[in-house]
């Protein structure tokens, strides 16, 4: 499993680790809620793959979340995997058990970010504000969630936050689609984005695969042109 590794620049703030670097890579991180865990975990991890895709955010929102975890883990091991709306230590423990490797909070909750340090598993607390930023400060964090994004102001407020707080990279989640990822992922402060629009309900609950692995496969060709213009 991999850990926290803590690096520091020059001026001492902190920079990405080898996770948060492959996931810059990809560029987008798929957010994942899943019904029916033993029969589509293993068919949607494919279908990601396959796209180009290999992450998966599978939340906590839905009952099975461990299952879906334990099953990509163990059946795609080069696929990066971790559990999101995290809500307590005790799921923090659950994904972990599964194989989680990193963890995802919706918000700033310091008692989770100190826990999942002290069990050395990565976190990419929700942060929105420049209270939540200052907080993820202290605790060495260098990437971090901003949700929910469109709602919260978007790439403009990403940039108005980056002002004081230089050091972060930032994975925006909520609202993000074919549409705008572009407007993101273009900007240097954002590591990756979060979303949900190549796993809807609709494309798992019935079997799209194809569908999916052609969204994922659209995601990553818009996040290199983006990167590279």
């Amino acid at each position: 499993m991999f850990g926290i590794i803590s690096v520091s620049n020059e001026r001492g703030e902190p920079t990405m680790n080898e996770m948060e670097k492959r996931i810059s890579e990809i560029g987008v991180v798929p957010v994942i809620k899943l019904n029916h865990p033993e029969r589509d975990a293993i068919p949607l991890a494919k279908a990601l793959i396959a796209g180009g895709v290999p992450v998966a955010e599978v939340t906590f929102r839905a009952a099975g979340a461990a299952i879906a975890i334990k099953a990509m883990r163990d059946n795609f091991p080069e696929m990066l995997v971790g559990a999101g709306t995290v809500l307590t230590t005790a799921q923090v423990d659950e994904a972990m058990a599964a194989g989680a490797q990193f963890i995802v909070t919706p918000g700033m909750d310091p008692d989770i970010v100190a826990y999942c340090q002290k069990v050395s598993i990565q976190i990419f607390p929700g942060c929105t504000t420049p209270t939540d930023y200052h907080t993820a400060y202290k605790f060495g964090l260098s990437v971090l969630k901003f949700f929910p994004a469109e709602q919260s102001g978007g790439m403009a407020k990403i940039k108005a936050m980056s002002a004081p707080f230089p050091m972060f990279k930032v994975m925006p989640t909520g609202g993000i689609s074919l549409k705008n990822l572009a407007d993101y992922v273009r900007n240097p402060v954002i590591a990756a984005c979060g979303g949900s629009y190549m796993v809807t309900a609709d494309l798992i609950d019935n079997g799209k695969w194809d569908e999916i692995t052609d969204l994922c496969k659209q995601s990553v060709e818009i996040v290199k042109a983006a990167r590279n213009a």
